[in-house]
C-alpha cells in the first residue's frame, strides 16, 4: 500500500505557481513591447521619449493659458497703444474696450 504512492511534485501548488508565473511573464513582455512601440512612434515624430515630460512642462510654462492674467489697466493700455499705432480701427478699439470692461 505505502509503496504505491507516487509523488507528483508540488501538485496543485505547482500548477498554480506555473500559471501565475506565466501571467507575470506575459505582463512584463507586454510592458516592454508597449514601451518600445511608443518610443519608436515618438522618435518618428521627432520627440525624445526620455525628455518628453520636461519638454511638455517647458511648453506649458511658455503658454498663454498658464500666463498670469493681465490687469484691466494693462489690457486697456495695450488696446490704446494698438489703436494709437493704427493696428486696430476705432470700431475695433471701442469693441475691445467694451469687452475688457464688461468682463
Amino acid at each position: 500500500m505505502f509503496g504505491d504512492e507516487i509523488e507528483v511534485g508540488f501538485g496543485a501548488f505547482g500548477v498554480l505557481f506555473g500559471i501565475v508565473s506565466a501571467f507575470i511573464g506575459l505582463g512584463f513582455v507586454a510592458i516592454v513591447v508597449t514601451i518600445v512601440v511608443r518610443s519608436s512612434r515618438m522618435a518618428k515624430r521627432g520627440q525624445n521619449p526620455f525628455t518628453m515630460q520636461e519638454d511638455l512642462a517647458y511648453q506649458a510654462m511658455r503658454s498663454q493659458t498658464l500666463a498670469p492674467a493681465k490687469s484691466l489697466e494693462q489690457r486697456l493700455a495695450e488696446l490704446d497703444d494698438l489703436h494709437a499705432r493704427g493696428v486696430i480701427s476705432d470700431e475695433e478699439h471701442r469693441a475691445a474696450r467694451a469687452e475688457a470692461l464688461g468682463g
